[in-house]
Parts: structure tokens; C-alpha cells; sequence
């Protein structure tokens, strides 16, 4: 079976804050990732990897937030 996986609109933006990431979604339906600049680069890349997982896994529309943890750490 062929599975279709549409493109992933979205923006990076990398900036002292107080936690590793954060993503909001923006009124057209794309993502804004925050990467704190505070962090090296492989801790900033695994942020953006973790962000992504929730995107790509579409937790925003769920409302656990404690399984959406748990499953993005899967």
C-alpha cells in the first residue's frame, strides 16, 4: 500500500528561552518551531527532531498531554 505524507509547512526559529523547544500552530494551518538558543548544536538538533515528531504525529489535535509525551519519546 502507497501511503501519500504531505509536505509539512512550517518555520524555525532559534532564541534564548526557558525551555528546549516549543511549537505553535499558526492560523494557516502551518507550525512555528522554537529552538532555544541556548542549547549546542546536537541538543538543538534533537529538539527540532522532537518538535517534528509532534507534528508529524498530529498531537496537536489530541488532548492527553501525558501520552503525547510518552508516545513522542517512543
Amino acid at each position: 500500500r502507497n501511503v501519500v505524507q504531505m509536505p509539512i509547512d512550517y518555520q524555525v526559529i532559534v532564541l534564548d528561552m526557558p525551555t528546549n523547544e516549543a511549537v505553535t500552530v499558526n492560523e494557516d494551518g502551518s507550525y512555528t518551531i522554537f529552538i532555544n538558543a541556548r542549547l549546542n548544536r546536537e541538543q538543538q538538533l534533537m529538539s527540532y527532531y522532537h518538535a517534528m515528531k509532534h507534528i508529524a504525529g498530529e498531537d496537536f489535535d489530541k488532548e492527553n498531554v501525558q501520552e503525547i509525551e510518552k508516545e513522542a519519546h517512543c
